[in-house]
């Protein structure tokens, strides 16, 4: 659930589609420049079967400048209003940082807060999702994205003194419980690893690999590794663009299903749709 009042089913893989309003995003910059852009991507992935939307104003790659409140508003609020306009009703999920840009999305329209920094950059944000209810991702992130490099490029694995999967865990278990002290129903919290924010690739897949140990903490698990840049090293072996990722990510998603997430954060709807749902019929089938 992301909403009390307006949820996505979980009882098969949900998928939100990604809407970056954003110039500089890794991998589909630029490709959203007015609200009508938005409205028609918006429609087009509710053709192809999204649960939800994600839209984000502000880059989240390793190096990308930082936006200010303003300026994220000025580009998702004239988005959210277009979408809403449109007639798309789909739950829209709004990717940011700052309280205040969160609570006008809201107020504009969208459901639900994806905050990478899990409540940590904004004192505010736990309070705004338990006052309006609704629904709230926290993921885990070693360092601010412009303090962050690609998955491929660090020279040693970023350290995690008790390993990543044990960090990742206690990390996002102390912000499970901060959102719930805040008074954010549990109910309402997804909980994402952080696929490519501080992790190597190795990391990344042990992430992946040990998801049932991210699931002892009983909320949902986003997956949001589509295109990355561990994704090509390890399916192309070689530097790679994020267009030449799909097969990869299309991989790494369902053996992340497999796995136990079940909230996909996707650039592809379509071949993401046909992709969980057919390894989900497999996994639900009986002997």
């Amino acid at each position: 659930m992301l909403n009390p009042a307006r949820t996505v089913r979980l009882d098969r893989p949900c998928i939100f589609a990604i809407l970056n309003l954003t110039p500089d995003s890794f991998a589909d910059g630029g490709r959203l420049p007015t609200p009508a852009h938005a409205a028609d991507a918006a429609r087009r992935a509710a053709d192809e079967g999204a649960d939800g939307l994600d839209l984000g104003a502000e880059s989240t790659r390793p190096g990308a400048q930082r936006v200010d409140a303003n300026e994220q508003r000025r580009r998702l609020l004239p988005a959210i209003d277009a979408i809403r306009a449109a007639g798309v009703t789909l739950p829209i999920t709004v990717d940011t940082t700052l309280a205040p840009v969160a609570r006008d999305a809201l107020e504009s329209g969208a459901d639900a807060i994806n905050d990478i920094s899990a409540g940590t950059e904004d004192d505010g944000m736990l309070a705004l999702a338990a006052e309006r209810p609704c629904g709230i991702v926290l993921m885990h992130r070693l360092a601010p994205p412009d303090a962050d490099r690609f998955s491929d490029r660090y020279d040693t694995p970023p350290d995690y003194p008790r390993g990543v999967v044990a960090e990742v865990v206690t990390h996002l278990a102390a912000r499970l419980d901060a959102a719930v002290a805040a008074g954010v129903p549990r109910d309402a919290v997804l909980l994402d690893p952080g696929l490519g924010f501080g992790k190597s690739v190795e990391q990344n897949l042990e992430l992946i690999r040990h998801t049932p140990a991210l699931l002892a903490l009983a909320r949902p698990v986003m997956s949001a590794l589509s295109r990355k840049s561990f994704v090509g090293r390890v399916s192309l072996h070689r530097d790679s663009i994020p267009d030449e990722r799909l097969p990869g990510t299309l991989a790494l998603s369902v053996l992340h299903l497999q796995a136990g997430a079940r909230v996909f954060r996707v650039h592809d709807t379509a071949p993401h749709r046909q992709a969980l749902d057919a390894a989900w019929a497999a996994l639900q089938s009986g002997p």
